[in-house]
């Protein structure tokens, strides 16, 4: 049996700003989502970016990361689809919700 690949669609402006008045913090920047966030030291933006890691592996959906000190700014965006994706939408709720959980 072969895997069945689904492409997964670029969503229209209207879709990304609605959702992005639901969530606080992301912004679209070009063909992607971007949240920046802040933390008390390294060590607590790294654990950060383990979780992330967790949720990404598992979703099997990776965001760009980069991390500067006590700030990790998370990029998301689909690169199959040159854009932004339901799948991208559900990696950053992931997020917030783990964020907001700890």
């Amino acid at each position: 049996m072969h895997e069945v690949v689904h492409m997964a669609e670029s969503l229209d402006r209207e879709s990304i700003l609605g959702w992005m008045k639901m969530r606080a913090g992301w912004k679209r920047k070009g063909r992607a989502l971007v949240k920046e966030f802040k933390f008390s030291s390294f060590r607590n933006a790294i654990v950060f970016v383990n979780r992330v890691a967790t949720l990404a592996d598992d979703m099997r959906h990776h965001p760009d990361i980069d991390v500067r000190y006590d700030r990790v700014l998370l990029t998301l965006s689909t690169h199959s689809a040159q854009g932004i994706t339901e799948k991208d939408l559900a990696l950053a709720e992931q997020i917030d919700f783990a964020t907001s959980a700890h």
